[in-house]
């Protein structure tokens, strides 16, 4: 029993990389498979969260009502949404950026990298009709600023 939680709880010991971490559940009906796979997927709705508070920029919202605030989570969730469906549509897998040894696949950053990449070429331009000015607050402008 953890005298913390005041519960009893179960520790799983994981060996990654080049140390043992600990994983405690108080769910004692899992089994340490399921310990092991809940506690990755709750890593990465983590790491979604980091990717919207830091790299769409909603950790730099200064909203103060309620409803905004629901407005401006929603709208960084849908925009790192649509960056990682572009991401699953390319044919070529980007390089990364910055290289980590043993990862072979690309990240949040590398998308958004190719996207504000794309956004500044010249056919974006010529697709995108700049006579035709969009107003300061269009739904487009503000996902793309999320976005870039």
């Amino acid at each position: 029993m953890l005298k913390t939680l005041k519960c009893p709880v179960r520790v799983v010991w994981v060996f990654r990389k080049t140390q043992w971490i600990a994983i405690f559940s108080t769910d004692l009906k899992l089994s340490v498979e399921q310990i092991i796979e809940y506690y990755g997927a709750r890593w990465k709705i983590e790491s979604g969260f980091k990717e919207i508070k830091q790299d769409i920029g909603s950790s730099k919202s200064q909203t103060r009502n309620a409803q905004a605030v629901i407005n401006h989570i929603n709208f960084s969730i849908m925009a790192a949404t649509i960056i990682w469906i572009y991401g699953s549509r390319l044919e070529n897998i980007p390089e990364r950026r910055h290289k980590v040894k043993g990862r072979n696949s690309f990240a949040f950053s590398d998308l958004r990298h190719i996207i504000a990449k794309s956004a500044l070429s010249d056919d974006f331009h010529a697709v995108c009709n700049q006579d035709n000015k969009l107003p300061r607050k269009s739904f487009l402008e503000a996902l793309l600023r999320m976005v870039g």
